[in-house]
């Protein structure tokens, strides 16, 4: 199982960007899909992950700014990131958990903010 992540890069402060994460391979029962992101001396934390249910979690910070989604005949995930600061700079990872269970992530991209 692969998973390609695309969509980041640099954006201003205030703008915004979306990330796609497209998982290929012999996958099972798809459990969670999801966006995870580690900034530089800093832990890794969860963005947004949507269940095989359509339960969705966000991180604390997202405060309504950010919007996952899934489409699961391509067993792609979306983040779409609105009102982007410069906090908010990060490598954003996908993760996939299928059955099994089994965990998989993919290598991430590198979102920038500023101006």
């Amino acid at each position: 199982v692969q998973l390609q992540a695309y969509g980041g890069g640099l954006v201003q402060p205030g703008g915004s960007l979306t990330l796609s994460c497209a998982a290929s391979g012999s996958i099972s029962s798809v459990n969670l899909m999801g966006w995870y992101r580690q900034a530089p001396g800093k832990q890794r934390e969860l963005v947004a992950a949507i269940t095989s249910e359509d339960k969705i979690k966000y991180g604390d910070f997202v405060k309504g700014r950010f919007t996952i989604s899934r489409d699961n005949a391509k067993n792609t995930v979306y983040l779409q990131m609105n009102s982007l600061k410069p906090e908010d700079a990060a490598v954003y990872s996908c993760r996939l958990i299928t059955s099994g269970p089994y965990d998989y992530w993919g290598q991430g991209t590198l979102v920038t903010v500023s101006s």
